[in-house]
């Protein structure tokens, strides 16, 4: 099909074509041009949302929510690095999103022309691939190819910038293009020999854990996980950026790894005799102190990004490969193993893992002033909503408890800033999964901090018939820096409160951006509050959780410390020696800390 149109209009159809479903953006001088043709588009929903960092967002909860390749755009110069977080953020955590921005016309680039930014220079370490556009013949071209990249092997962003007067120009729109990226092949297919050798690893391991990454959700592979879960018997941990891949109910899943992980998923990495890593990267807040992590175990490390591999933790088998493919195979290769009569008894190490389980259980005490607990709202929150329900959180305190006190029992139903972390997440991102699932419950779980920095969006929520849910857990402060101020600066609480609980007024604001707004305060309240905002569904709703400033996220590996010190609530920590009494390690009795295998 080749017919003769301006460079705008062949963006557009390309947009189109490309299966694109929906652009969240906001016009300006350079991108104008093509929101002309996207005024007259019906396959294509634009959302005008009311800051670039919301637009960039809520293509990445659309996105993670979906599947699908997310795509916002905005003009040159603060319009394009207005999306750099959001870019990031999207590349940290493996989401395919596609940022259309304007740039300066040709003539002028390099000029300081008025609102003139080098974006794709910016944002080059950021995206799996970034194009400027000096020729609309390329425009079908690059946005087939950048929306193959951002979909395909690891996923990730992909910039295409467009100057006005390429926009402008007169072209041919020709589709399909033929997409030419000898550069690009990922390696989907696992290397039969390394997965064999897997396999025999797994089948005579004492102590294996299977540790889920983020990778399995991206690789959809949360059934054929569920399968070699079953199969091998071995523990499950997943980390923040998996919860969901692996049910919480399942009685082989042990729970979160990390630096606010269970006691269980911690212990069971340090005492473990072999570690199948599946789509993760052996991040720092997984694994504390480097040199110390998982000191007995041999490594099985399958990635489908092989710059990935090896890169923290040395692999002893590295199988590069797509999640999906690797454990379909590794399932045969296993059942070849057991078949041979090949298979360690993991009776005495499960007997250990449920007695860390049982003794240190992930819990909250009741604030002594008798204010609401924030692990409750929470906690509660996640049994009425159900196991059906989008929960997408904002980053900090009420991030991890969200990952802590809700029972995840489904792929895709948890969404979260894990690798960059960005305060201002939770609200444009549940937008855009709100708006890319429109059947389902979305509940965005903020802190006071952060739903200050984007709660703007609930007006292009409000405005577009996206009914969101917003429950803001509002201890008045930045929490989980006062929480730090409190375990290691002597309680010097510098520049950490907010005065939220005053100003603003949380249900005021939330009405005055057309929304419903709903306030509790104790405990008493909690579930008829949550009930009465489930009930309405042709608004979005704000809770006000007004909670205790003291809570603390437990248990804890500090910064930089090694997970063999992980402290719970009251400074409780687990008796190694008694631990490891039964598995054949020991401790040295002068550390404290694991020593070597017996």
């Amino acid at each position: 099909m080749t017919d003769q149109v301006t460079g705008a209009q062949s963006l557009v159809r390309s947009l189109e074509s490309v299966g694109a479903e929906v652009v969240f953006g906001i016009p300006g001088g350079t991108i104008l041009p093509a929101y002309d043709p996207l005024f007259d588009s019906t396959a294509l929903r634009h959302i005008l949302v009311r800051h670039e960092q919301g637009a960039g967002h809520a293509a990445t909860g659309y996105a993670a929510a979906t599947g699908k390749v997310g795509v916002c755009m905005a003009t040159s110069g603060p319009g394009a690095t207005n999306l750099v977080t959001p870019i990031t953020d999207a590349y940290m955590d493996s989401v395919p999103i596609v940022a259309v921005t304007g740039q300066v016309s040709r003539g002028v680039i390099g000029t300081d022309a008025f609102q003139e930014a080098d974006i794709r220079g910016i944002t080059m370490p950021v995206t799996k691939h970034s194009y400027l556009l000096t020729d609309p013949a390329d425009i079908p071209r690059a946005i087939a190819e950048a929306f193959h990249i951002a979909g395909t092997g690891r996923p990730g962003p992909v910039l295409v910038d467009i100057p006005k007067d390429v926009l402008q120009a007169a072209t041919c729109f020709d589709w399909p293009p033929r997409i030419h990226l000898p550069g690009y092949r990922p390696t989907l297919r696992p290397h039969a020999r390394q997965v064999r050798e897997a396999a025999r690893l797994i089948a005579t391991a004492r102590r294996p854990v299977l540790y889920v990454g983020g990778g399995v959700i991206r690789a959809r592979a949360s059934a054929e996980l569920a399968v070699l879960a079953e199969l091998t018997g071995i523990p499950v941990v997943t980390t923040l950026m998996a919860r969901g891949a692996f049910p919480d109910s399942h009685p082989q899943h042990l729970g979160m790894p990390g630096m606010h992980g269970t006691v269980a998923a911690v212990t069971a990495f340090q005492k473990c005799d072999l570690i199948i890593a599946l789509g993760a990267r052996f991040d720092d807040r997984v694994t504390g102190k480097l040199t110390t992590f998982a000191p007995y175990a041999t490594v099985i490390h399958a990635d489908v990004d092989p710059a990935e591999i090896s890169k923290n933790r040395t692999a002893d088998v590295p199988i590069v490969g797509d999640c999906r493919e690797v454990i379909t195979d590794l399932i045969v290769a296993v059942r070849a193993e057991y078949a041979a009569g090949h298979r360690a008894d993991l009776t005495g190490w499960w007997k250990q893992c449920h007695s860390w389980r049982e003794t240190y259980p992930l819990g909250y005490e009741e604030p002594p002033d008798g204010s609401l607990a924030p692990q409750y709202a929470i906690e509660r929150l996640g049994r009425i909503a159900g196991p059906d329900a989008v929960y997408v959180a904002g980053v900090g305190q009420h991030q991890m408890w969200a990952s802590q006190f809700i029972s995840y029992e489904k792929p895709y139903t948890w969404l979260n800033s894990g690798g960059l972390g960005t305060m201002g997440y939770a609200v444009p991102a549940a937008m855009g999964a709100k708006v890319g699932r429109p059947d389902a419950t979305v509940w965005a779980i903020d802190g006071d901090g952060c739903f200050q920095m984007t709660n703007q969006e609930l007006v292009t929520c409000a405005l577009n018939n996206i009914p969101i849910k917003v429950a803001i857990i509002n201890n008045g402060s930045l929490g989980m820096v006062r929480q730090w101020q409190t375990l290691f600066y002597d309680r010097r609480y510098s520049n950490t409160d907010l005065h939220s609980k005053r100003i603003p007024d949380f249900v005021k604001l939330a009405e005055a951006m057309g929304c419903v707004g709903l306030r509790c305060e104790t405990a008493a309240g909690v579930d008829a509050v949550i009930e009465k905002a489930m009930a309405i569904n042709d608004a979005p709703v704000v809770i006000d959780f007004v909670v205790g400033q003291d809570a603390m996220v437990w248990p804890m590996v500090a910064a930089g410390a090694s997970n063999d010190d992980i402290k719970v609530a009251r400074d409780l920590a687990p008796d190694w020696d008694d631990d490891m009494a039964e598995t054949g390690v020991h401790t040295t009795a002068n550390s404290g800390g694991p020593g070597s295998p017996a």
